[in-house]
């Protein structure tokens, strides 16, 4: 049993599940995890249904599921992470590490690490950048903070894709943030072109007019992927955004377009019955 490592997961949503499940297959692996939506009993039979498959040990509270972990996995929402954190520093011990990887501001990480540092307990900020669904643990991820390096050479092994960018807490949330207010922002935009050329009969012309500004890209194509990821994931990428203004309004910027891409990545998800 000595080769044996243990993983949690606080949060078993697409990520966690994701993640959960191709770590699990991996040999000498113990995965544990925990949900809020375990304690209704309506949301809770499927996520015991998709455990029981995978193998997963579901907690009966997060602190039961983190029990005996190396790393901790923080895979919420944004908007959820301080929440996470501040549980975590009441039951975490000092040979733990708590992995943030959900897409929060640099601040909002900052005060996280500072939360579980005052009580001698490792925070390490994760900053996933690109989509998950495909690539799962081997999606590109930037690390950061004092013991980021050792959650590298822990997952990396497993086949996660993690580098160490930094010893401070904040670099990797920037970056991933301000790459998003790119990525997402064309989203919004590209999804509302298509509807307005598609009313006005134009949808061939337009594209045709953006393949030649932009050599390279099939835009149609592009405006469909698109707007089936935002139609998916919108709610969890409209606060990601959110984070991206609260980044912005507090170096003294401008919230206004990022807080209209959360808007509009939320209004997306809402029409499709998310």
């Amino acid at each position: 049993m000595s080769n044996t490592l243990k993983l949690c997961f606080i949060g078993y949503g697409e990520v966690g599940q994701l993640f959960a499940r191709q770590l699990a297959a991996k040999p000498g692996m113990v995965i544990s995890a925990y949900d809020l939506k375990l304690g209704v009993e309506a949301s809770a039979a499927p996520l015991r249904e998709i455990a029981l498959r995978d193998g997963i040990r579901l907690g009966t509270s997060a602190a039961d599921a983190a029990s005996g972990a190396s790393i901790v996995i923080s895979a919420v929402t944004a908007s959820s992470a301080e929440d996470v954190a501040q549980e975590a520093a009441g039951y975490l011990k000092s040979d733990q590490i708590l992995l943030d990887l959900n897409s929060a501001s640099p601040t909002t990480k900052t005060r996280c690490a500072v939360m579980l540092e005052a009580k001698g307990l490792a925070y390490v900020e994760g900053a996933v950048m690109a989509p998950v669904a495909e690539l799962g643990i081997g999606v590109s991820t930037l690390a950061g903070g004092e013991r980021a390096q050792e959650v590298v050479d822990i997952l990396a092994p497993l086949g996660f894709n993690l580098r160490s960018v930094s010893t401070r807490v904040g670099r990797a949330s920037a970056t991933k943030l301000c790459r998003s207010i790119m990525i997402k922002g064309i989203e919004a935009l590209i999804i509302d072109s298509a509807r307005a050329s598609k009313h006005w009969g134009v949808s061939d012309d337009v594209f045709a007019s953006l393949n030649a500004s932009f050599p390279g890209t099939d835009w149609e194509k592009l405006a469909n992927t698109m707007d089936a990821r935002v139609a998916r994931h919108g709610i969890r990428r409209a606060a990601e955004m959110r984070e991206a203004a609260v980044m912005l309004r507090e170096m003294g910027l401008s919230p206004d377009l990022s807080e209209a891409i959360a808007d509009a990545h939320q209004r997306r998800a809402t029409e499709a019955g998310l």
